[in-house]
């Protein structure tokens, strides 16, 4: 019997008085398409509606062995839906075709649980994360009828120009020494989906990503003004150099509190926040140290910021 099944269990064994369900939308697909849902106890009020959108290749088991939000946000009344979008585990996060399958996965889900009336929130790691946001931003831009009451991250890339430049510097200067496969593969699908590099398509950069440093506009982060944004992160550069041999242009940090202050200089002080936590990033099972985990998110810091926004508005 595996680590990871027992912690598993254990969350289930935790969570006994609450109903966590797993829903297939296409028959005979158990790799797309589908949510996890952890609803209330029967005794506590719904409160609200949250989507935690997992990390790259993460499916949504993965998030209630690496997180206890799920179950600590059910507690507090917020049904929780954790999805596999129709574009698979290895989604881009911000192309098209994945937001529109989130779009369309979210109105269903309100839809068809009755939440209508709830504050929606909206949130995930890494490459979730990123997807949380961009979808908080169409939302605004288009007009969606299920906008977020506030959006977060667990240490997502926003700026994927500071992304592909700070991927393709590592891999020069550690040539003949070590090759990072995860940036050679991103590298290359970023320029694949956005049409070549940032001096290629810089324009397609700048409409993809959900922050952008170089886009003097603000085209992006201005459409989140009014709405709440809390980001974690925990940089631990010393252990990214000693690793990974990375610095502070490969961590996601820089995206975020850049991205934090242009909103405070917008007018979003009051609830723009990042959260930088020291020594909270481990990897379960096992508590592997890792900066770039679920649990540098404090569930109780993230239910109770929420909890004082109020509703929103559909």
């Amino acid at each position: 019997m595996s680590l990871a099944f027992l912690v598993f269990s254990g969350l289930l064994n935790e969570a006994e008085s609450q109903s966590i369900r797993t829903v297939y939308l296409t028959k005979g697909d158990t790799l797309h398409n589908m949510y996890l849902v952890v609803s209330p106890p029967d005794t506590v009020k719904r409160s609200g509606c949250m989507f935690l959108i997992p990390a790259f290749q993460e499916v949504p088991r993965d998030v209630l062995v690496q997180t206890r939000l799920p179950v600590y946000a059910a507690k507090n009344g917020i049904v929780t839906f954790i999805p596999i979008l129709a574009t698979g585990v290895t989604s881009f996060a911000v192309d098209d075709s994945t937001q529109q399958s989130l779009k369309a996965m979210i109105e269903r889900c309100v839809r068809s649980y009755q939440l209508d009336s709830l504050p929606f929130y909206i949130g995930g790691f890494s490459l979730g994360g990123t997807c949380a946001v961009k979808y908080a931003e169409l939302a605004v831009k288009n007009h969606y009828p299920v906008k977020p009451a506030a959006v977060f991250g667990v240490d997502p890339p926003l700026d994927f120009e500071r992304f592909y430049d700070a991927a393709r510097r590592n891999l020069r200067l550690m040539k003949g020494i070590y090759q990072n496969p995860e940036l050679s593969y991103f590298s290359k699908r970023i320029e694949e989906k956005f049409g070549g590099t940032p001096s290629m398509a810089l324009n397609q950069y700048y409409r993809y990503s959900p922050y952008s440093f170089s886009d003097t506009s603000q085209s992006a982060v201005k459409l989140l003004r009014h709405t709440p944004v809390t980001f974690y992160a925990e940089p631990e550069v010393n252990w990214w150099m000693r690793n990974h041999a990375f610095d502070y242009t490969n961590i996601n940090v820089i995206d975020e509190a850049a991205m934090i202050n242009e909103l405070h200089l917008l007018g979003n002080y009051q609830h723009a926040r990042l959260v930088v936590t020291d020594d909270k990033g481990y990897r379960m099972p096992g508590k592997i140290k890792n900066p770039h985990s679920w649990s540098i998110l404090d569930p109780q810091d993230l239910v109770g910021w929420i909890q004082t926004l109020g509703k929103s508005s559909r």
